[in-house]
């Protein structure tokens, strides 16, 4: 693309700022021509006359825009005009092209959830990642939080969405989704992922998070007893998997005299260290 005066300016800048280096990251990373390919037959396969439909990938961009940002369709339109590291990534030049409207958007992303086009788009930049040496092997980190959603019944149906419930966290009531992920324990990486609703136990998911070359499997307190399901026990390599998980907060430790420390705290310690891996996706989920 040709160079505008905008891009010269910005590329006498003091320093890149930190949206600019993760959307050039970004801009590595994703498999644009992949997922490309699996959005195309999908994308107006009927159009027969009418005006051209924009580029699936400029669509494609704004979508993730809209994720990584946690904006609504009205937003990102408007960040992208007032952003030059958004315009940039889109690949947008004011002279001759125009930011998608927000209702564009708006069936772009109903087109990717009606079509179920996200598994297949997760699973193809996962390939890509470990091509690239990126994701290791032997062991998961299983973690889950709940995706908060509105509680209003102030709809055509006048009711919840059926497919979410309440649950109570502590002192709190909370309504929405819960997602369950896997992380890979060397890189971070997600590398499964699962959706139930928020009343739905942490543990019953886990079995669907490890991968089949998994020999050490990291968890808080709530997966505490996995190793005694049936769906584990009966199980050929679910059973000989090593399961590392965090005691619960304030159990009473046998002390062991080490140097004066804590022998049993520290291995809880060394738990801890690996599994703060799997936080990391969540701070991106819930844009904290």
């Amino acid at each position: 693309m040709q160079q505008t005066f905008s891009d010269m300016e910005y590329s006498k800048r003091y320093r890149r700022t930190r949206k600019d280096e993760f959307l050039a990251a970004m801009e590595e990373i994703i498999p644009w021509d992949e997922w490309v390919a699996l959005i195309e037959p999908h994308y107006y396969p009927d159009r027969q006359r009418g005006r051209k439909p924009l580029g699936i990938e400029k669509m494609l961009r704004m979508y993730l825009l809209q994720c990584w940002f946690n904006l609504s369709d009205e937003g990102v339109e408007d960040a992208i005009y007032d952003s030059y590291a958004m315009r940039k990534f889109m690949g947008i030049n004011f002279m001759v092209d125009k930011v998608p409207d927000a209702t564009t958007l708006l069936h772009f992303r109903h087109l990717l959830e009606n079509c179920g086009l996200g598994a297949a788009m997760f699973t193809a930049i996962n390939k890509v990642l470990e091509a690239n040496g990126m994701i290791m092997h032997g062991g998961t980190i299983v973690d889950a939080t709940i995706i908060n959603a509105p509680t209003s019944t102030k709809n055509v149906d006048k009711a919840r969405d059926p497919e979410m419930h309440q649950i109570k966290k502590g002192n709190e009531w909370r309504f929405g989704m819960k997602s369950h992920i896997g992380v890979d324990a060397g890189s971070g990486y997600v590398t499964s992922v699962t959706a139930t609703s928020a009343n739905v136990h942490d543990i019953t998911e886990a079995a669907k998070l490890i991968r089949p070359d998994d020999e050490v499997v990291y968890g808080d307190s709530g997966y505490l007893g996995i190793e005694k399901r049936e769906e584990v026990l009966t199980d050929e390599h679910l059973s000989r998997i090593d399961y590392r998980i965090n005691r619960r907060p304030g159990k009473a430790y046998r002390k062991y005299e080490n140097a004066g420390q804590t022998w049993e705290k520290q291995i809880e310690r060394q738990k801890s260290a690996v599994r703060s891996k799997v936080e990391h996706p969540f701070r991106f989920v819930k844009v904290q």
